[in-house]
């Protein structure tokens, strides 16, 4: 009887807890109708591009299909223009059957879009962190959350895209580094978003001249440290030895699987999701190992590429109102320990 008992015990410790889904999407340019005067051109409402309120409808009930569908209980978003896009979008998944109570926008003025999360979690604080008074970048948000007790930081990110050199993208990166050194080191968090980084960044650019501006140092592996002082990416194993390091969850899929984004014809891991330390040290709340995914279901292709958001090539150009985005959404799994 004391052995069923004792098994019964270990079994509880190792399976029980709550499983929580964290998501990141970049929904491609979702943008309102309202014309604010910061709108890309082909989304200026009523114009020859024909971005409308019929048009917006759309957009909005394929973001949803999407977010529904993932089902995560916490979702970072990219490239939201407004609260008022964010509203709507909330709206829509109500009328879709998702329902999420609490929701972060990060409010900077100076640039056209902006990222937010949505959470079925209590949301404790948000801080917006600018990187730059120039538009081209966007702010950081940190949200802190109140998991079944327990905090949980995740700071969204869309950091500058590969039109500009990689000294851009450490801008955001130092901003971020910076915050982070100012946290209990016990403290957990995540880092999610489009980075508009490969989790391998410092061996991809090194052809390039455009993006290696910086004698091969790199924003999301040198100055966020995911990988190690010897050059090496940080494992999770590593993870709890190495110290000030952060583990990109991307490691955890096969190579042929380290991808949410195309670019002429080939295959990008711009959005990452990256955790800390004490996401792995048995405490807590907890990184369910393996559980990293891509979201791939087939309406998101169509011969054989991601289905993103179509506008016309013959002029005059205007939204075809068909598709979803430009990129793949990213899940991974969290346990909070009883």
């Amino acid at each position: 009887m004391m052995r069923l008992i004792w098994l019964l015990l270990i079994t509880l410790t190792l399976w029980g807890g709550t499983e929580v889904k964290i998501a990141t999407y970049n929904v491609e340019n979702l943008f309102d109708t309202n014309d604010d005067g910061n709108e890309y051109e082909e989304y200026i409402p009523n114009t020859s591009w024909e971005w409308n309120e019929a048009m917006y409808r759309i957009k909005l009930r394929n973001t949803a299909k999407v977010i529904r569908d993932i089902g995560a209980d916490i979702i970072g978003l990219e490239e939201i223009e407004s609260e008022t896009a964010l509203k709507d979008l909330k709206a829509e998944l109500n009328r879709q059957g998702l329902y999420y109570p609490y929701s972060a926008f990060s409010r900077s003025k100076n640039t056209t879009v902006s990222v937010a999360l949505l959470s079925r979690y209590p949301i404790k604080s948000i801080l917006n962190h600018p990187v730059s008074a120039n538009r081209k970048f966007r702010d950081i948000m940190e949200v802190k959350l109140d998991i079944e007790g327990k905090s949980l930081r995740i700071f969204v990110n869309h950091w500058k895209s590969k039109s500009g050199p990689e000294s851009m993208r450490i801008l955001s990166a130092k901003v971020l580094a910076k915050r982070l050194g100012m946290l209990d080191p016990h403290e957990p968090f995540i880092l999610i978003g489009d980075f508009n980084s490969h989790y391998e960044e410092y061996r991809t650019f090194l052809k390039s001249r455009k993006h290696n501006d910086t004698d091969g140092i790199t924003g999301i592996n040198t100055v966020l440290k995911t990988i190690d002082s010897d050059g090496n990416p940080v494992t999770y194993a590593k993870l709890k030895s190495c110290s000030g390091c952060l583990y990109n969850l991307w490691y955890d899929l096969p190579p042929s699987e380290r991808w949410s984004h195309q670019y002429r014809k080939s295959n990008e891991a711009l959005d990452n999701i990256i955790i800390s330390p004490s996401l792995a040290d048995n405490r807590g709340i907890e990184y369910v190992k393996g559980s990293m995914q891509r979201f791939v279901p087939s309406y998101l292709f169509q011969n054989g590429k991601i289905y993103r958001w179509q506008q016309s090539r013959k002029y005059p150009k205007h939204h075809l109102g068909e598709g979803y985005s430009d990129h793949l959404p990213i899940y991974a799994d969290f346990r909070v320990e009883p």
